[in-house]
């Protein structure tokens, strides 16, 4: 089957793509920057085409041709009303959907009650989510899940700096009242590709969790277990609103208030699999429904009324043999071979993957989209932007492999090099202000692809051993981007450093004016250190390595 994955960059989309591809089906990755899946380990065996969900025409050319398509596309945490802009993006699927002929989108949400006023504004637009890509004539398969647990995942992100930085948390009620039934990215990719088989109807939802159904408070002890801690001391309070609960994780934890406030609002409700939405219930309703095709098709060409009669009187013998929809097996898990991770095994596995640097991938991998008019650092002066810049250059006596690797390995547990503190101070404001601070980190210590987050950079341009290109996505009154350009001579590797800034406006222009002291002390010294490094690496290969086991995540806790 010819698969389209629609958020193949984003933290679910990235680990199913090659799910899907083990499982034989031909997979087209749907990105509106196909580069940030150019160093992908998987790329050579998918199709990369471009397309957005805000572009409803570049849809459908990256459609066409598809069997069926998975729908990953969340816009919380990139735009200040992440509902409009994906309520847009789910419309604008429907039809393109619908004109290219797919005949089935899969689609994960959010667990939770359907009644509107009872949900969070997040689950509300979950579910609206659904119910748009629904409006149009493709069938829909909705799985509805609730904490995810895995490495990297934002929940499990959360949870992990929390338990982990505090001894103690004042917290409000329902922390320990809410229900949640928490499940592993591992079942969550396992049922996503199961999902693409199952008979669909206009609009079928089938609801995925672990087997565990616990508080919010039993999470945090669950993984303080794991994590070899204290149990930690939770007092329950009424005057935590979600609002300042949102405000207290994203100081604590990586996640910055954008993204945090939407999942702390959607903690307040019960989000427990129903037993008459289960997955385990559509399973069960699918060697039925084939079945009851079978029979009718049996009934159909029977030349007689005995063997029109025979053909009812098995269907009955075997409906009273089974007495369930799976053959040989009352539990429709184990029939495919397949039983969810508890919570404790979920938290452990992530837990590991973290401790060996081994994350595929991130919620931070996601990142806001940018527009043809949006300013690059190589635009022209005549292009009609002010840039402002800060240039510099060094000859290094080393080879050109070893110096990239000095400089792409900066940020994180490394540090800055120069001004660590200011580096620090500044992700602090950043963080107060609404930013996403540094305890971002990396997603891996040496190993870096184009859409890696490093504290509050994001990589836009990665060339080994050429040329690296970080973006800035602090709060700034303008854009801005910190470029290392590498080339080889005679005398060795001249490394050429730019700071370049778009100012917005006279406050940007202030902005960057005020700043330049300290651009000046800061960026003359990182260069210099970044090259001393790289001959220290040349000299002793293994200088500046971080050892297996150290964490680049929260490098500040």
């Amino acid at each position: 089957m010819r698969i389209a994955v629609l958020g193949a960059t984003g933290y679910v989309g990235g680990r199913l793509v090659p799910h899907l591809i083990s499982s034989g089906h031909d997979v087209v990755c749907v990105s509106r920057n196909p580069q940030r899946l150019a160093n992908r380990p998987w790329r050579q065996d998918v199709e990369v085409r471009s397309g957005d969900v805000a572009d409803a025409a570049s849809l459908e050319a990256a459609l066409a041709g598809c069997d069926a398509a998975f729908y990953l596309v969340h816009a919380m945490g990139m735009t200040d009303d992440f509902a409009h802009a994906d309520r847009i993006g789910a419309q604008n699927m429907a039809h393109a959907a619908e004109a290219v002929g797919l005949r089935r989108i899969v689609y994960l949400g959010g667990l939770g009650s359907d009644a509107a006023s009872e949900l969070s504004p997040h689950l509300e637009s979950r579910h609206e989510v659904g119910r748009l890509l629904a409006s149009g004539s493709v069938p829909v398969t909705e799985l509805r899940a609730a904490v995810i647990i895995g490495s990297g995942s934002a929940s499990f992100e959360m949870l992990r700096h929390l338990v982990e930085v505090l001894p103690a948390m004042i917290c409000p009620r329902w922390v320990t009242a809410t229900r949640c039934q928490p499940i592993a990215i591992a079942d969550v990719l396992h049922y996503l590709a199961e999902a693409v088989g199952m008979p669909a109807g206009a609009h079928e939802i089938a609801e995925i969790g672990g087997p565990d159904v616990v508080s919010y408070r039993d999470m945090m002890n669950a993984y303080a277990r794991c994590a070899g801690l204290r149990r930690r001391l939770i007092l329950p309070v009424p005057v935590l609103t979600p609002r300042l609960s949102g405000h207290w994780v994203k100081l604590v934890t990586p996640l910055p208030y954008d993204l945090a406030r939407p999942l702390v609002d959607s903690l307040v409700n019960d989000v427990v699999v129903s037993e008459a939405r289960s997955i385990d219930r559509c399973l069960e309703a699918e060697p039925r429904a084939r079945a009851a095709r079978e029979r009718s098709e049996l009934e159909r060409e029977a030349q007689g009324e005995a063997v029109a009669r025979a053909a009812r009187e098995r269907s009955e013998q075997e409906r009273e043999i089974t007495g369930t929809a799976t053959e040989g097996s009352a539990n429709p898990r184990m029939r495919l071979g397949h039983q969810p991770l508890s919570l404790d095994e979920a938290l452990e596995r992530a837990s590991q993957h973290v401790q060996d640097l081994d994350i595929t991938t991130s919620w931070m991998d996601s990142a806001a989209g940018r527009t043809a008019a949006s300013p690059m650092p190589q635009d022209p002066d005549w292009a009609g932007g002010t840039v402002l810049a800060d240039e510099r250059e060094v000859l290094v006596a080393a080879s050109i492999e070893d110096v990239f690797a000095t400089v792409s390995g900066i940020g994180g547990q490394r540090g800055w090099y120069a001004g660590q503190r200011l580096w620090q101070l500044r992700g602090a404001l950043d963080k107060l202000v609404g930013g996403v601070g540094m305890r971002r980190g990396r997603r891996h210590p040496d190993d870096l692809q184009v859409g890696d987050a490093v504290d509050f950079f994001r990589v836009e341009v990665c060339e080994p051993p050429r040329l690296l290109r970080l973006r800035a996505e602090m709060r700034l009154p303008g854009d801005a981007w910190l470029e290392w350009q590498l080339s080889e001579s005679a005398e060795g590797v001249l490394l050429c450093q730019r700071a370049r800034f778009h100012p917005r406006g006279v406050l940007g222009r202030l902005y960057w004016w005020s700043l330049v002291p300290i651009h000046t002390m800061i960026f003359r010294e990182l260069i210099v250190r970044l090259a001393s490094s790289a001959v220290a690496r040349a000299v002793q290969p293994d200088h500046g390595r971080l050892e297996q086991g150290q964490t680049n995540q929260g490098q500040m806790n």
